[in-house]
């Protein structure tokens, strides 16, 4: 017999399918910065926060916000609404859900959709978030200000926006497979991972490659194949550290020609920054390399979550999150706590996003357990 938590996960399941169908594209799930399906999305999320008696506004970049208290002591609850293109569907939006189901437990509480964390639209993420905490004035530039103002908007009551809090709670879904490989439900980020990104050029001379002996070439694409060899050990060799080379591009390109250029990228990732930037000052040591983002790692608090799961008869499992998250933003203006949610076969931002029912219910009797410490 499915009891009432069971229910309430199933609930909270259908919502995030249900959001799911506020659509760019029919068929895919797409849902970027201040988009028409944005207003449907607000709408059903505002209505299911004033059934648990939310005030519901909107402010100047589109976070929905549901607000209950004075605001003394307020924890606020949330993730983000908006998608990637063809992703699933609770990346973020399970965190905005399940905010609403457990924001009953607490008195002085405010739930917030992020309008804005994947950046997809403008290649700026965290806008939503960075306008609650008050740092967002210089990703507005003219381009969002437009988006905003066409949405019915005032991108001048952006420093209305700023909301104070006394302490940060997200629930997300992992977005990858170490609680799957462990067996279990839930894992606290202990902290999130800082990110150094680079552009990294490679030069040679392009020529023919059938009349070119293969000891007279000056083949950049072998130099990038031999440093994303580099990258790979570099990546295997350091504990915590994750290095990746997503994106190759060889000019010019054609099947009978050596390449002549090739751009490639750099991510490298590590919860200590020290670490992260010695690898990554390692690997484009003496290249052509443009730094695109330095982003610093962010201690999460663990100790309240910790106490929670461990009084709901689960482990209180610590890892890292080697993905950005609103979490990260808000840390920087109050201590946030972030509970993650099995992802079966690690999958995210991928159609085959998915999350267990019974992962679900145990989120929920964990998340309500610290709504309710933190409540008193």
């Amino acid at each position: 017999m499915p009891t009432r938590l069971t229910a309430e996960a199933e609930l909270v399941m259908a919502r995030c399918l249900e959001l799911a169908q506020c659509t760019e594209e029919p068929g895919r799930i797409t849902r970027t910065f201040l988009s028409p399906p944005m207003r449907r999305v607000h709408e059903l999320v505002g209505g299911w926060m004033r059934e648990v008696g939310l005030q519901v506004s909107i402010d100047a970049v589109g976070n929905i916000r549901g607000l209950r208290g004075p605001g003394a002591r307020r924890l606020i609850i949330g993730s983000h609404l908006d998608t990637v293109p063809n992703a699933g569907a609770y990346d973020g939006i399970l965190g905005v859900v399940m905010g609403i189901a457990i924001a009953k437990e607490c008195s002085d509480v405010a739930v917030i959709g992020f309008s804005e964390e994947e950046g997809v639209k403008f290649g700026v993420p965290f806008i939503g978030s960075r306008a609650v905490v008050g740092t967002a004035g210089e990703l507005v530039d003219a381009r969002v200000a437009k988006a905003i103002r066409e949405y019915g908007l005032d991108p001048a009551q952006l420093p209305e926006a700023r909301l104070t809090g006394a302490a940060y709670f997200e629930i997300h879904i992992e977005q990858g497979p170490v609680l799957e490989h462990h067996d279990l439900a839930l894992g606290i980020v202990d902290a999130i991972a800082g990110q150094s990104r680079y552009a990294v050029t490679f030069h040679g001379s392009a020529n023919h490659a059938g009349t070119t002996p293969m000891h007279l070439r000056n083949d950049a694409l072998v130099r990038a194949a031999n440093w994303i060899l580099q990258v790979e050990r570099c990546g295997r060799e350091t504990e915590g550290l994750v290095a990746t080379v997503g994106r190759c591009e060889e000019e010019p390109g054609a099947g009978n020609v050596i390449p002549g250029r090739v751009r490639a990228s750099l991510d490298v990732r590590h919860k200590l920054d020290a670490i992260r930037r010695k690898a990554a000052n390692e690997l484009v040591q003496n290249l052509d390399a443009e730094l695109l983002m330095d982003v610093p790692a962010m201690e999460l608090d663990v100790t309240a979550l910790a106490d929670a799961v461990s009084q709901e008869g689960f482990a209180a499992f610590h890892l890292t999150s080697g993905a950005g998250h609103d979490a990260m933003v808000m840390a920087g203006a109050m201590p946030a706590s972030m509970l993650f949610v099995r992802s079966p076969k690690g999958i995210s931002h991928h159609p085959d996003e998915a999350v267990l029912v019974d992962d679900v219910e145990a989120a929920l009797r964990c998340a309500k357990r610290f709504v309710r410490n933190w409540n008193g």
